[in-house]
């Protein structure tokens, strides 16, 4: 090996450029180089070791700049060699000549510490490279035989106890972040994967110590003096991203061993608070922020793991503890004023920010109004529940809890401040993120039901206060429909998707509603004569990627009529062509889409305005929903749902009336509807999961617990 290094050293980097583009030419096309593997692989280490350092200087003009170069494409070819390897894409003979070529690289030459070396180059593409080819190469190894490059983790190591914020420290973070993602996303996870994060356990918690000390005023401190170095931002949201990758490898691990570094971010939650109120770098606040709020909502790794991870078995040990941890540094923080300084700037684009208008400001960033939101919400959840076991009242804590939260959104929405009915926010702030939202909703039912059961107040009173504090599960519900415009289909896509918790949301909310049947009286009234207001609506904008919302309040007298508190338009595009069900085939179950528009898009806001969904129920020629589901309305023996309808109407003396009975005249029907069309799937086994409990359920709701003027809708 020493003579074809040496070898190599005499070629011209013409000579040695050529060997290389043979070299990445032939194994793409997958075929042998024509040249030997030594020669290869002689050339490839000349170009990633590069020229040493004291011969820089005297290097004649360009001279150096060819040897950069080289280098790029020698340790770009590395990477690319090894990931082939790894995908199982080449053919035998070429795979063979490919596992020489590394083996001679890393055994016979020592590639592994030039690599590594690169760590902490001056050119950061270089770092970046050497970072990627080193992340392939390592988990190629790991595949192969199980074990980790030891050159590789004692340069982490060593970095992660004792290396500044820099190039270095960088390198090892991310090269750390990016085995541990491709072991989880792998097949390949299980022994591994605790192999590999056991001998990393203590050097990353003496890292998060030296980066988030436990202790608040010490926190703050260094964060305020940390702010002149220039890599301490970034280094800091690379050791996010790899927390956020040890938080969901401890999901991942089930009920089997957890280690400390896979709980770093439960214990390390308060210093993570105090980072995103004293950084003063607003994208270090919000990833924090993000992190946060994956974690509260055992979502980690949601951005990657591509629906590959599903954390529904049996959690490890200290899940219950690390949870009650995290909820009790967000409350206590929150206790202690943290809302007041937690920033929210400006929506952000490509080119900046930007007015828009006719409002008169600019839109606040919705993503960390949301993450506020939601880290404080399911954080109050998790308080209600471990606090239950031991006896503790806190309907007063928990509606002062959310009395903040309240202040904080209309300080940061002018939106917001113009809602005088508090359960309107949630569509509000969350229409565009249907995961988000179910996850508020479901967050917030809980709370209700915890002050309803403690609070000693009868129903109507806690249902008032409920509204005052922006919590009422009626309505919740009742706006969720209107935003899509009584469309049971849409509830329909819900149930039978695993991107949102809308099922179980919706058990726990049928629950109640079978009990509470004048609450839900109420709440259509309520929602019916709300001035939340006149005209809500939401734009979703390409620019903005739907992160913003508009609000308008205008009195139209057309609009007064139509009771919507949220009116988005109706959803065009399906799933499934629900109502010819009898025609559809499980095995080809794709998007419809109604619009003739390109490619799948899961918006819920993108069919027919409003009003055309009211025109709907006035027409009896119909084309609309009626008309879609006529196998639902003849298998009723006193007539069309539509003449049940224009009953109501009749039936209800003034305008007050009128639109308490639409409004809850058209949830009725949607829940009829949602009930016949799931029971038609069932039995015809196109239903994914058996839904016979929640049939049950969807039948005493719309039997046993309607108010009485609804009573036709059973007959």
């Amino acid at each position: 090996m020493e003579l074809a290094a040496s070898g190599t050293e005499r070629r011209t980097a013409n000579e040695r450029f050529d060997c290389l583009k043979d070299a990445f030419k032939c194994i793409q096309a997958g075929s042998c180089p024509g040249q030997s593997v030594a020669d290869v692989a002689g050339v490839i280490f000349s170009g990633v070791r590069g020229l040493p350092g004291q011969d820089r200087e005297s290097a004649p003009a360009g001279y150096y700049d060819s040897s950069m170069e080289l280098t790029y494409i020698s340790v770009t070819l590395v990477e690319n060699i090894a990931s082939s390897l790894t995908s199982h894409s080449l053919a035998p003979e070429v795979a063979l000549y490919c596992v020489e070529i590394l083996r001679v690289l890393f055994q016979d030459m020592d590639l592994m510490s030039q690599l590594v070396d690169h760590f902490q180059a001056d050119d950061q593409i270089v770092s970046h490279l050497a970072a990627k080819s080193v992340s392939t190469c390592v988990n190629h190894h790991l595949h192969q035989t199980g074990t980790v490059s030891p050159v590789w983790e004692q340069k982490c190591l060593q970095a992660f106890h004792s290396s500044p914020p820099g190039a270095e420290l960088e390198a090892c973070l991310w090269s750390l972040t990016e085995v541990l993602k491709r072991l989880l996303k792998g097949a390949h996870q299980g022994e591994i994967l605790v192999k590999l994060l056991a001998a990393f356990d203590c050097s990353l918690s003496a890292l998060c110590s030296k980066f988030l000390p436990e202790e608040r005023s010490e926190a703050a401190q260094r964060w305020m003096g940390c702010t002149s170095s220039r890599h301490w931002g970034t280094t800091f949201c690379l050791l996010l991203d790899l927390l956020e990758v040890l938080t969901a490898s401890s999901l991942m691990c089930g009920a089997g061993v957890c280690l400390k570094s896979q709980r770093l971010t439960h214990l390390h939650s308060s210093a993570l608070l105090t980072t995103i109120s004293c950084s003063s770098q607003y994208f270090v606040k919000k990833r924090a922020l993000l992190l946060l709020k994956r974690a509260v909502l055992q979502k980690a790794g949601e951005d990657w793991a591509l629906g590959e991870m599903l954390f529904t078995g049996p959690k490890y040990e200290h899940f219950s503890s690390d949870m009650s941890t995290l909820s009790r540094s967000v409350l206590t923080a929150v206790a202690a004023d943290w809302l007041q300084s937690v920033q929210v700037d400006s929506a952000s684009f490509f080119g900046g920010t930007r007015h828009i208008r006719g409002d008169g400001g600019q839109k606040p960033d919705c993503v960390m109004l949301r993450a506020v939101s939601l880290l404080l919400l399911k954080s109050v959840e998790l308080h209600i529940q471990t606090a239950a076991g031991a006896g503790v009242d806190s309907a007063t804590e928990v509606y002062g809890y959310l009395q903040s939260l309240w202040a904080f959104l209309k300080r940061h929405s002018i939106q917001l401040m113009e809602v005088t009915h508090l359960c309107c926010w949630v569509s509000l702030l969350f229409g565009e993120q249907d995961d988000d939202m179910m996850e508020a909703a479901k967050a917030l039912l809980s709370i209700f039901l915890h002050h309803r059961l403690c609070s000693g107040l009868d129903e109507s009173a806690v249902l008032e206060t409920a509204c005052a504090s922006g919590c009422n599960p009626h309505c919740h519900f009742l706006l969720l429909l209107q935003s899509i415009s009584f469309d049971h289909s849409i509830l329909l896509d819900f149930l039978i998707s695993t991107e949102t918790c809308f099922l179980e949301y919706f058990v726990r909310y049928l629950k109640y509603l079978r009990a509470d049947r004048q609450g839900f009286t109420a709440a259509c009234g309520r929602i019916s004569a709300s001035d939340c207001p006149l005209s809500l609506q939401r734009s979703r904008s390409a620019s903005c990627g739907g992160d913003m919302f508009a609000l308008t309040c205008k009195a139209e007298p057309d609009q007064a009529e139509s009771s919507s508190c949220v009116q988005p338009a109706g959803a065009g595009l399906r799933l499934v062509d629900y109502a010819n069900s009898d025609e559809s085939d499980p095995e080809n179950m794709e998007c419809q889409d109604e619009l003739g528009t390109s490619g799948c898009d899961k918006s819920r806001f993108s069919g027919p305005p409003p009003s055309a969904t009211q025109k709907q129920y006035e027409s009896s020629g119909s084309t609309g929903l009626l008309s879609q589901h006529n196998s639902t309305v003849e298998r009723r023996p006193e007539g069309s749902l539509l003449q049940v309808f224009q009953s109501e109407q009749t039936s209800c003396p003034n305008m007050a009336g009128q639109m308490t009975c639409d409004t809850s005249a058209r949830a009725v029907l949607c829940l009829s509807e949602l009930r016949d069309v799931v029971t038609r799937l069932q039995t015809k086994k196109l239903f994914p999961y058996n839904p016979s409990s929640l049939l049950q359920l969807l039948e005493q709701v719309l039997n046993r617990s309607q108010p009485s003027h609804l009573s036709h809708f059973n007959k």
